[in-house]
């Protein structure tokens, strides 16, 4: 099956879902995770209609930059945990930055003097393996990110626990979009490819799509 087909399917599951919740769905945005995957992914993505790119590590998408430079109006978001000391090659590749969970991050971002969207990682799971900032840091955050000079905050981003089943993820979602009400955030980055319409019947704006736009990952 081609990126077209499976990106038409992955549509229609948007449409689908946002229907069902009585939401409208060109209110959410679908990035298509293409971690592990060449640039070529990326251009047949973008030829196929897609305008946003998650990518999880800075290293990865350097190497691959330079191949898609030239997509006018894509979009690359980074999805992964990012690194102070990667903070200003990111806030070079990047024009989204959805894992921002420090003050010093957002400082250091911010220092690389180009305007950035971002979204701050909460860490709801209580998993030592997951990244983000705890709920109640997000006050102080918030303030840290709102004092900076060319950082845009648009919302919040988590992830839940794996599970094979997508409704164990709710509760997860539920409370993201809780703290996005009472911080008056205007989006939610949530759901991937076997939870997104979970995520989207509890608000998600922007659902993360790898494994159903381009198969399951081969590692190098």
């Amino acid at each position: 099956m081609s990126v077209r087909e499976r990106l038409a399917e992955v549509r229609h599951r948007i449409a689908r879902a946002a229907a069902g919740a009585g939401r409208d769905a060109s209110a959410i945005t679908l990035v298509a995770v293409t971690k592990v995957f060449p640039a070529s992914a990326i251009r047949e993505a973008y030829e196929a209609g897609l305008r946003d790119f998650g990518e999880n590590y800075v290293q990865e998408f350097e190497a691959k930059a330079p191949q898609v430079g030239d997509l006018v109006g894509a979009r690359f978001h980074l999805i992964g945990h990012l690194q102070s000391n990667k903070s200003k090659k990111a806030a070079e590749l990047f024009s989204v930055i959805q894992t921002v969970d420090s003050a010093k991050l957002a400082r250091r971002l911010d220092e690389a003097g180009r305007t950035l969207d971002i979204m701050l990682e909460v860490k709801i799971a209580a998993e030592e393996a997951k990244s983000g900032a705890d709920p109640a840091e997000l006050p102080a955050l918030i303030g840290a990110v709102r004092a900076t000079e060319h950082l845009n905050l648009i919302g919040l981003m988590t992830m839940p626990p794996w599970s094979d089943d997508a409704e164990p993820s709710r509760p997860y979602f539920r409370r993201l979009r809780e703290l996005a009400v009472q911080f008056q955030l205007p989006h939610l980055s949530m759901g991937m490819s076997h939870d997104f319409e979970v995520a989207i019947e509890e608000g998600a704006t922007f659902v993360r799509v790898g494994t159903a736009l381009f198969g399951k990952r081969k590692k190098p």
